[in-house]
């Protein structure tokens, strides 16, 4: 690894900035907007083009507003947060953002008390992980106010975590070689949470001696099930039988299942692996397809799985959807094979009319694709055990979006199509091992780095948040995408045919172009209703609450050329005030907002701020880079005595009731 290829947000930098891995003359999405727009006038449909505004009469604007008050406006009724940039975390008023569980807290009666100078691979076992991302909500006796909060640990920020580590030379930053306890720590640190905790007297708090409490790291064992279980490809020294691994790693978004399920994805595994395999070996093209390797982790110097010139199967035993039986503790997690492996953003469902349960799957690279799973079994909900190995056996299908607007779901399924042994699938395992050549020989739609993807029940429309695209050249600069190297991304939103989320057709719409709609050459689509503090840019995670109304939030605001850091948006999708949008919470400098997500009852909002500290160089109020000796913010502590430490935060309103209503 090279001197500094980990300091500054790992995980999403090296999705954004790595070249990227589709090499294939699929059309992107990119150019696919800027063909509907072409087609049916850049001011037709029913998008408000903010950009353009200043071409629009007062008088027009104000009538759309009048439009907007008759048909009731928005669906968020709060005071908006002013966007900007500083050591806290703010919330819109009349709100309060309780600090719920820290790097290092514990969770069981017997967790030490963290002392970040004696960290130990034990103690971090013991304890809440590192760069909480993805929260999920299972509710125990169908209470709003005393459930099972599970969370993902995505990666970790060594030069955030330990002392003494990074070296300063002439103000060039370099990370100092991990020790093999560092490195185990850093394992421990990785995986997932779940917690039992309780809402009393309005505030929540977690249970230390809930009985299904349980830490999932590196070293948990887990089994692997679905059409790639047990494929040659997939066996190693220490599993010749191909059905057994230790941990998950890199665990982004998730998702909860219909029966209760805790859902954890696994994105970016590239960087864990080191070594080097002959130009000629049978998974070397493979590998490249997903970047591996990058050897950005330390871990190979001292697990010989983690090098594939040693172990060079290993590889295909991760980046799948891990499903954990939170009802036992001592249940053994599967990695579901049948939906495929890539760098997986996510896993939200929704039970289909007909009963089927469809996942939708996000491959969180530049030019990569959007995918959705359809269970061939179908949902009971008065039997929980008949559900639990519905993910074993469906259908994966990868998207094509049309310039028309219309789209189909293209089967991933070996032997349909070019999926044939004379193109290397001589199986299903090849099929979802290789996931991506699939998809590239289906003619996917190349998207603009796809992440979390959200069904709502309530208007039965699927949102897609694609955070950016870098990469675009400049002869793909057009009307709808005016600018090369998009820094501020899209979100699409899809109907499916005849509201069935099994469909393999149906139509796409841009809800949003994001950005600062005051640059018009940035082409940003905000409705006129949305203020200075209101638009956004990198879309990342969303939610959509019990009423259908969409919360998104951002991941890679930069001081500097925004203003503001990242945070928690309400954005309208219905009526005339479609694209509005609005600032509801707000992370700490070199913070990113992860989560969102909603207790049932829309009372309490949990929302994830992962790395804080992580930067502060590009900002005025610190103006250097930031490391355990020298932080931008010591949030939540601001405790000397304390680094930084990613957190949940709980968000309710003052005196109770439901959020933004």
């Amino acid at each position: 690894m090279t001197d500094q290829s980990r300091l500054f947000k790992t995980s999403q930098l090296e999705a954004a900035d790595a070249e990227p891995r589709n090499a294939t003359d699929n059309p992107t999405m990119g150019e696919l907007i800027s063909a509907r727009f072409s087609r049916r006038g850049f001011l037709q449909g029913s998008l408000a083009v903010s950009a353009i505004a200043a071409t629009v009469s007062p008088l027009a604007l104000l009538s759309a507003r009048d439009a907007r008050a008759q048909d009731g406006g928005s669906a968020f009724s709060f005071t908006e947060v002013e966007a900007g940039i500083d050591e806290n975390h703010h919330v819109a008023e009349g709100y309060d953002a309780d600090i719920l569980l820290r790097w290092g807290d514990g969770l069981f009666p017997d967790a030490p008390e963290f002392d970040p100078t004696t960290q130990t691979a034990a103690a971090q076992e013991r304890q809440f992980g590192y760069n909480n991302d993805y929260v999920g909500y299972i509710p125990l006796d169908g209470s709003s106010e005393h459930g099972l909060l599970v969370v993902n640990h995505e990666y970790t920020n060594p030069h955030l975590m330990f002392p003494g580590i990074v070296t300063l030379a002439e103000g060039a930053m370099t990370l100092n070689p991990l020790s093999k306890e560092q490195v185990d720590i850093e394992l421990a640190a990785h995986g997932g949470t779940i917690v039992e905790i309780v809402k009393t007297d309005g505030k929540w708090a977690v249970v230390k001696d809930g009985a299904l409490n349980r830490r999932i790291t590196v070293n948990t064992e887990m089994a692997l099930s679905g059409p790639a279980a047990g494929h040659a490809r997939l066996q190693t020294t220490a599993d010749p039988s191909g059905t057994k691994v230790f941990g998950t790693i890199n665990n982004c978004a998730g998702g909860v299942t219909p029966w209760g399920t805790y859902i954890m994805a696994e994105e970016n595994i590239h960087g864990y692996f080191a070594g080097e395999l002959p130009a000629d070996h049978p998974e070397t093209a493979n590998y490249d397809r997903l970047g591996i390797p990058e050897g950005s982790y330390e871990w190979a110097n001292f697990y010989d799985r983690f090098d594939i010139s040693k172990e060079p199967n290993e590889p295909n035993r991760f980046g799948y959807i891990v499903e954990v039986d939170v009802m036992d503790p001592n249940s053994v997690p599967k990695k579901r094979t049948a939906l495929g492996r890539f760098k997986h953003e996510g896993a939200e469902s929704i039970v289909n009319k007909d009963g089927r349960v469809v996942f939708y799957l996000g491959d969180d690279e530049r030019f990569d694709y959007v995918y959705k799973f359809v269970t061939s079994g179908t949902y009971n909900p008065d039997d929980r055990a008949a559900n639990m190995d519905l993910l074993d056996d469906g259908i994966l299908y990868v998207a094509r979006f049309a310039e028309d607007g219309s789209m189909e779901w293209l089967p991933l399924v070996q032997g349909q199509g070019p999926l044939t042994e004379e193109n290397g699938f001589a199986s299903q395992a090849d099929v979802v091992i290789e996931t991506r050549r699939a998809a590239d020989l289906l003619g996917a739609t190349k998207m603009d780095r796809p992440e979390d993807i959200q069904p709502n029940r309530v208007n039965g429309k699927v949102y897609v948040m694609l955070t950016n695209n870098t990469a675009r050249a400049a002869e793909q600069v057009d009307a709808a995408n005016p600018t090369a190297r998009n820094a501020f991304g899209h979100i699409i939103e899809i109907a499916e045919a005849d509201g069935d989320f099994a469909a393999t057709s149906g139509n796409w719409e841009v809800l949003l172009k994001c950005g600062d709609p005051a640059i018009a050459e940035v082409g940003a689509t905000f409705s006129t209703d949305t203020t200075v503090n209101g638009w956004f840019g990198m879309p990342d995670n969303c939610a959509v609450d019990s009423l259908g109304r969409l919360w998104v939030s951002t991941d890679g605001n930069n001081p500097s050329a925004t203003g503001r850091t990242d945070g928690l948006w309400a954005v309208d999708t219905e009526g005339s005030a479609r694209a509005t949008s609005k600032l509801f919470f707000r992370v700490p400098v070199g913070a990113e907002m992860c989560g969102p997500l909603f207790t049932p009852d829309d009372e309490t909002a949990f929302v994830a701020v992962q790395h804080p500290a992580d930067g502060g160089d590009d900002w005025e109020g610190f103006g250097r880079v930031s490391y355990y000796e020298d932080l931008s913010t010591r949030w939540p502590d601001f405790d000397d005595a304390m680094p930084t430490r990613p957190s949940v935060v709980v968000i309710t309103r003052q005196g109770g009731g439901k959020i933004a209503v």
